[in-house]
């Protein structure tokens, strides 16, 4: 009977604690992109052919990590990071702790917030961010394609990529907490996200090809620093939430990309340059941006 009674008291206190330590689990999102990186300025730091590339991926790696580390010293119990430059081949995962998971490479449906939709997760950062393709300044500063489009809008608003994955972590109920990048780019996702986002700045663009650059080591730690203080006051973030029907419009360069995707009923042509899409929810809108921008005749395997 004492047995008995002992095992009901054990069982008891179980129902209780397991609660409790589901509470204390803190899953962070981080995507990485390399524009925004301390010192990136032109292409021979972000592609694959030029001649820093390699150093500027063992730059961007080491800022990344910083993120890392510091989301556990605060208190994240499981961080997931995304790739997101170029190839989505750039960061060297040897170089992350063993519990931490990466994403890399190409295709992805939701882009560069890949694994955000696994869900549970109570933020999300940014490493290596740029300001948009709309945006008067910022180094690199693009949307999605710095070759192809000429801006991204989402229900008439400009969506920088800090803007249009911010609506994705939105439909998971995932907010943004941070961002690392150029002047332009913390400025332009303050003002776009809100909640007092958290901004790791760790350039001053002068130009498109040109700015003024904290050292490495200075940047790893600002960014270790600013990820820190959103964790302390993460609670206080609000997810982007963006209610459906979502209309996006994206203006292209060439004018003929637009003219052949009004062929499609699912596209309006409304300008020029401009096509139209409306869809249920940013999950959709993400995968018609993803194929917008990826698909090509001459795809293979």
């Amino acid at each position: 009977m004492k047995l008995s009674k002992f095992f009901l008291i054990i069982v008891a206190a179980c129902f209780f604690i397991l609660p409790s330590r589901a509470q204390d689990s803190l899953k962070i999102h981080i995507s990485v992109d390399l524009e925004g990186i301390a010192g990136a300025v032109t292409g021979e730091q972000l592609g694959v052919g030029g001649f820093e590339y390699q150093r500027f991926r063992e730059f961007a790696t080491a800022e990344a990590v910083a993120a890392v580390e510091a989301a556990f010293e605060a208190g994240a119990t499981e961080v997931l990071v995304a790739d997101s430059h170029g190839n989505g081949q750039n960061l060297l995962i040897e170089k992350f702790p063993e519990n931490v998971k990466v994403i890399r490479s190409w295709p992805r449906k939701l882009g560069m917030m890949q694994g955000i939709e696994e869900g549970g997760f109570d933020g999300a950062i940014y490493i290596g961010y740029h300001s948009s393709t709309d945006y008067m300044t910022g180094v690199r500063a693009h949307t999605k394609s710095s070759a192809s489009l000429t801006s991204l809008k989402l229900n008439g608003k400009v969506a920088g990529e800090s803007y249009f994955n911010a609506a994705i972590a939105g439909e998971f109920g995932t907010p943004i907490i941070m961002i690392s990048g150029d002047d332009a780019a913390v400025e332009e996702a303050q003002e776009a996200i809100g909640n007092g986002l958290e901004g790791a700045i760790v350039k001053w663009d002068y130009s498109f090809h040109s700015a003024k650059s904290l050292h490495p080591e200075a940047s790893k730690k600002l960014i270790a620093e600013k990820t820190k203080a959103a964790i302390a006051r993460i609670k206080e973030f609000k997810p982007l939430k963006l209610e459906g029907p979502i209309t996006m419009d994206i203006s292209f360069k060439n004018y003929r990309v637009s003219e052949v995707l009004s062929y499609l009923p699912q596209f309006e042509r409304i300008d020029s340059h401009t096509i139209r899409y409306v869809g249920p929810d940013m999950i959709d809108v993400s995968t018609v941006a993803t194929f917008i921008t990826s698909y090509s005749m001459e795809l293979s395997p």
